[in-house]
């Protein structure tokens, strides 16, 4: 009944402009007229998906504006393991070069250890059948343009999707901002110490780190506008627990007062190392493993009650073990508003070193050898 609760209030505050635009009132008659791309033959037979083959780009919507995209509903099917991390996502506004959505296509809806999982949000959720949902909102002034890229070595059986948007004769109001999101990946994160014990060696536990050099980046920005939340993933290289990194946000090149948080599960708004999966419409840790090398843990936050607003510049990042002194691999998508342009991404990390793999980083438990892509892996 919480969960359901506040879900209502989400969705009441966004209809009133009090938080993400887009949600309408439905007591008001609205004006736009609704429209679809899917996937669906077309001819009407029952053959509803496409197949792409290795390297090839299909585009699934191509529209112009002005409009909205309020919903993206997407399932795959491969005979490939970590599909979810060798199918690339993209999504470029108004005839941009560049795009403002650039992810593998299960990291976009938090799936960051490249397995299927069950977690819900008022933003994205992902089924235990596969079924990958996202209720952003994503304006468009003149066009807008989404691909999805096979960057594996098999073919993608099966791709259904149905992408629903609005269009409408009014412009949009002025101001508006864009929707982007943004992959980034550490394999590994290297630690300042190797030869360490635990978390609690007194090298690392009384460690100073003032000016979170090193750590891990979610996202820069420059322009103005709002961070929304980030999906973050974990390999563990090494035993113990994966956190004690505190969270920073460097706003306007410190013009407004950086925050820093007091630890990874904190920020997440768990606690004790979350001690189990969980997830609830705002934050979540929805694969908790053990806490040894090779274990994954999975983890989002949204700030939709109060999204983190910046007028020139923005950098967000998460120390690695506290410190910076682990050396695990966190794979993560951040996603804020701005206007555009945007600053371009860095680029894509090539397709292979996207998988998974336990890295050869030393510290405890850590194995000998690195995992090389051809090991037996999970799919």
């Amino acid at each position: 009944m919480k969960l359901l609760a506040l879900s209502v209030v989400l969705v009441s505050c966004f209809a009133h402009g009090q938080g993400m635009e887009g949600f309408p009132d439905p007591t008001v008659q609205q004006t736009y007229t609704m429209h679809r791309s899917s996937s669906r033959e077309a001819t009407g037979a029952n053959a509803d998906f496409r197949t792409l083959t290795p390297g090839q780009t299909l585009t699934i919507l191509d529209v112009d504006g002005p409009g909205r995209i309020s919903h993206i509903w997407f399932t795959l099917n491969s005979p490939e393991s970590y599909h979810l991390k060798r199918i690339v996502l993209r999504m470029y506004w108004d005839g941009e070069d560049t795009p403002s959505v650039e992810t593998p296509i299960g990291d976009f809806f938090g799936l960051g250890t490249g397995q299927y999982y069950f977690w819900s949000s008022p933003v994205l959720s992902a089924g235990s059948d596969r079924s990958l949902n996202s209720y952003f909102q994503m304006p468009y002034a003149k066009h807008a343009r989404i691909t999805v890229t096979n960057e594996g070595k098999q073919s993608l059986s099966n791709l259904y999707w149905n992408i629903d948007y609005r269009q409408d004769t009014k412009p949009l109001p002025v101001g508006t901002l864009y929707f982007h999101a943004q992959y980034r990946q550490a394999q590994p994160n290297h630690g300042w110490v190797s030869d360490w014990y635990d978390n609690g060696d007194p090298r690392v536990n009384y460690r100073r780190n003032p000016d979170g050099k090193d750590n891990y980046t979610w996202f820069e920005a420059k322009g103005h506008g709002q961070f929304i939340g980030v999906t973050m993933s974990v390999l563990q290289n090494q035993d113990g627990w994966w956190g004690e990194g505190n969270d920073r946000f460097e706003v306007d090149d410190g013009a407004v007062p950086t925050m820093v948080g007091t630890g990874s599960e904190d920020y997440f708004l768990g606690a004790w190392d979350f001690g189990g999966s969980q997830s609830f419409p705002l934050h979540g840790s929805p694969v908790v493993g053990q806490e040894l090398a090779g274990s994954r843990s999975s983890v989002y936050r949204f700030h939709l009650d109060s999204p983190i607003p910046f007028t020139k510049s923005m950098k967000a990042s998460i120390e690695h073990g506290h410190g910076n002194a682990r050396s695990d691999n966190f794979y993560s998508v951040a996603y804020w508003y701005q206007a555009e342009p945007h600053m371009p991404f860095p680029p894509l990390t090539e397709m292979s070193e996207r998988i998974p793999a336990l890295q050869a980083v030393g510290g405890p438990g850590n194995a000998k050898q690195p995992q090389k892509e051809g090991d037996p892996q999970p799919r």
